[in-house]
């Protein structure tokens, strides 16, 4: 005997219309945890590395990329992500400060090299100081 389904329809519009209303659950949910995210996200890392590599040896990415085209990744883009763009750079913008001045601070530390003529291959070094010192200051090792 086959199971009998509801149209897909239907229980598309039954999921989204559940979502909506389910916010104030997860806004509630996302604050008051059974346990803490950063100890149990932590714990997972080796999870998570397995899973990487899995999804490395299975060409995950690229069959996933393949799958949703670029049709799907334009009109998502172009639709939620134009609506989302700005009130997201809004809301991160102190967490972007944050982030981007210990590089800012580097690059003010850098000592460049003399400027040679154009076209001089001694100007490549002045790239290189700042891609060592911005990389070392990734890396944690400046």
């Amino acid at each position: 005997m086959a199971i009998t389904m509801k149209p897909v329809a239907d229980i598309q519009k039954k999921y989204a219309q559940r979502a909506q209303a389910a916010a104030p659950d997860y806004q509630s949910g996302v604050m008051n945890p059974k346990a803490d995210w950063a100890t149990n996200a932590k714990a997972a890392e080796p999870a998570y590395q397995a899973g990487v590599q899995d999804a490395i040896s299975r060409g995950a990415y690229g069959k996933g990329v393949n799958k949703a085209g670029t049709q799907k990744q334009q009109q998502k883009a172009s639709t939620l992500g134009a609506q989302r763009y700005g009130p997201g750079v809004a809301a991160g913008a102190a967490d972007y400060a944050t982030g981007v001045t210990p590089y800012l601070d580097t690059l003010q530390r850098i000592a460049l090299p003399q400027r040679g003529r154009r076209g001089d291959p001694a100007n490549v070094e002045r790239v290189r100081a700042i891609a060592n010192a911005l990389h070392a200051q990734k890396t944690g090792q400046s």
